[in-house]
């Protein structure tokens, strides 16, 4: 089918389905890809291991981590 095609088929299509296939197409767009998460992930670990590494943060105890969490949210 082409694009041509398509888009005739879709204006045809009542007003609600129509916004309904424009947010689906818009979010497809948005949305990042298996690989494109997990270079980004993988990115993101590269750069905290640095800054432990490298004494700019330092390592939290995850007990640390849920008595302050746990505070935050009484």
């Amino acid at each position: 089918m082409n694009l041509q095609r398509i888009e005739d088929e879709a204006l045809h299509l009542p007003k609600e389905e129509r916004a309904q296939l424009i947010q689906r197409l818009v979010l497809s767009l948005e949305s990042p890809s298996e690989e494109e998460l997990r270079a980004d992930w993988l990115l993101e670990a590269w750069r905290r291991a640095e800054e432990f590494d490298n004494g700019t943060v330092q390592a939290v105890s995850g007990d640390e981590v849920m008595r302050k969490a746990s505070a935050l949210i009484k």
